[in-house]
């Protein structure tokens, strides 16, 4: 299991970066759209990994329930639209993908940095978590997602 060595520079109360990207579909996505909704933005390594499976499914079984308190969700990595738009329709994803592949997105939140798996160092995308209210602030970050459980772990965090 990667271990996270540099976590991001953001925190809670900060203004969340604005995102303007395009979701798996093509479509443009802006999180300013979001406003007036609460948004789980989660960055995750890589589509079709068993870790990112994982925390992809269980927000999708979840969907309902995360819907009827408020959120939206985002999934952010550097894979292409293709890849996304595979793994959304693989494991039926009821929520927006965006491909950051220049890693705009993915440095804006500070979620790119050293990794450590069996002893050896590389650059990766940590996977972390933003919840941001419904006015475009940093309500809560996960440094340490519960893949396998990721719903009542944000669920729990805030209090629903």
């Amino acid at each position: 299991m990667p271990n996270s060595l540099i976590m991001t520079h953001l925190k809670i109360g900060d203004i969340a970066p604005e995102i303007e990207s395009f979701d798996q579909d093509g479509k443009p996505l802006s999180l300013k759209s979001f406003r007036g909704s609460k948004v789980i933005l989660y960055f995750y390594p890589k589509d079709n990994t068993p870790g990112c499976t994982a925390e992809a499914c269980n927000l999708r079984d979840n969907y309902q329930i995360l819907i009827a308190k408020g959120f939206k969700i985002i999934g952010v990595s550097a894979d292409d639209e293709k890849s996304h738009k595979n793994f959304s329709s693989k494991y039926s994803l009821p929520f927006a993908l965006i491909s950051d592949k220049a890693k705009k997105v993915i440095l804006d939140y500070g979620v790119w940095g050293k990794k450590k798996l069996y002893g050896k160092e590389y650059d990766g995308i940590n996977r972390l978590t933003f919840i941001i209210d419904e006015t475009g602030k940093i309500a809560h970050i996960f440094t340490k997602v519960d893949k396998k459980n990721h719903t009542l772990q944000i669920l729990e965090a805030l209090g629903n």
